[in-house]
């Protein structure tokens, strides 16, 4: 913790909560979390490429931890999500940099791609592939096709309801969303078998510890980060699928043509729910790389640092040299 240093930054109407890592004369590299994660889940990322000679920028993203976190539900849609760490680069002054996201920061590192082609040079999303926008708002097929059974999507729709299960016993959430998606700690269905109106997380029990990638000082800052936010903010992320496929309007058929690097587990159930989309990848993004790690399920960054250091590095260093 003490090799990072922390700020507030001023954009797009909130205090975004940021934090740095490596020489500030070094060429800036962005790192986006998703969810439920935090800042210090790129911790092995940042270090490594602080060594390498880049200045890391890792932000708590709008709705977590000590950046703001707003009430209202259509203040998390991707285009208000991009423009975040846009006006914080402005801030920084920076005129190029590198864009890295995991999970739900993966979409948005792929739109500022698309957004900012000038000021993106490369990018890397994990876990989360781009496909293009779609010919309509995926909530909609979802809520089609899970009408009659429960998906943990369609139940966050309900304003108020996940959020208050999750933060009823927030140590018991993280355990559970992290053992349930990791390659090595078993297997999370993601549809379960149980009616529509049911709750998420009644069914599963309590692993007691953390996953073993997740040490306990690790463990007590994703705890911390979501005592002091809540989820509110990050469930509203979901609220907005619509939304958010309204403002890509102008994005529609746009190819993202910077050099691209995805990364997801052999183990990631997005694997198979995202099959289709990762086959047809390189239709919108040419000139992509993608690499699957093996034995490792969705918290990528952490689950396996060594691994994806091994190939997030030497993409940059050739796309996106630090000196």
């Amino acid at each position: 913790m003490d090799q990072f240093e922390h700020q507030m930054i001023p954009t797009n109407n909130i205090e975004l909560s940021l934090y740095t890592t490596g020489p500030k004369s070094g060429r800036p590299v962005w790192l986006l979390h998703g969810f439920p994660e935090c800042w210090y889940s790129w911790r092995h990322q940042a270090l490594a490429l602080a060594a390498q000679g880049y200045h890391v920028h890792i932000p708590e993203v709008r709705g977590y931890g000590a950046s703001s976190a707003p009430e209202a539900v259509d203040q998390y849609d991707l285009i208000t999500l991009c423009a975040d760490i846009q006006g914080a680069m402005n801030h920084l002054g920076h005129e190029q940099v590198a864009m890295v996201g995991h999970d739900w920061g993966a979409p948005v590192a792929w739109h500022l791609a698309l957004l900012e082609p000038a000021r993106v040079k490369a990018v890397c999303g994990m876990s989360v592939p781009f496909g293009g926008r779609p010919r309509q708002p995926a909530i909609n097929m979802m809520r089609e096709a899970y009408k009659d059974r429960f998906h943990y999507i369609v139940y966050f729709q309900q304003p108020g309801l996940a959020e208050a299960e999750m933060a009823a016993d927030i140590p018991r959430t993280m355990r559970l969303m992290m053992h349930g998606l990791s390659g090595t700690d078993g297997d999370n269905s993601l549809v379960q078998d149980k009616p529509a109106d049911s709750r998420w997380l009644d069914d599963y029990i309590d692993p007691g510890t953390p996953p073993a990638w997740c040490s306990d000082e690790a463990f007590a800052v994703y705890v911390k980060t979501f005592e002091q936010s809540g989820f509110h903010g990050p469930i509203n992320w979901y609220r907005n699928f619509e939304r958010s496929w309204q403002r890509t309007e102008a994005l529609a058929g746009k190819q993202i043509e910077q050099p691209a690097l995805f990364l997801i587990g052999d183990r990631d159930p997005v694997g198979t729910l995202e099959a289709y989309t990762i086959k047809k990848m390189p239709n919108v993004v040419p000139r992509v790389e993608q690499r699957v790690i093996a034995d490792c399920g969705h918290w990528i960054q952490a689950e396996k640092p060594a691994e994806v250091n091994a190939e997030l590095l030497p993409f940059l260093a050739q796309h996106f040299p630090a000196g």
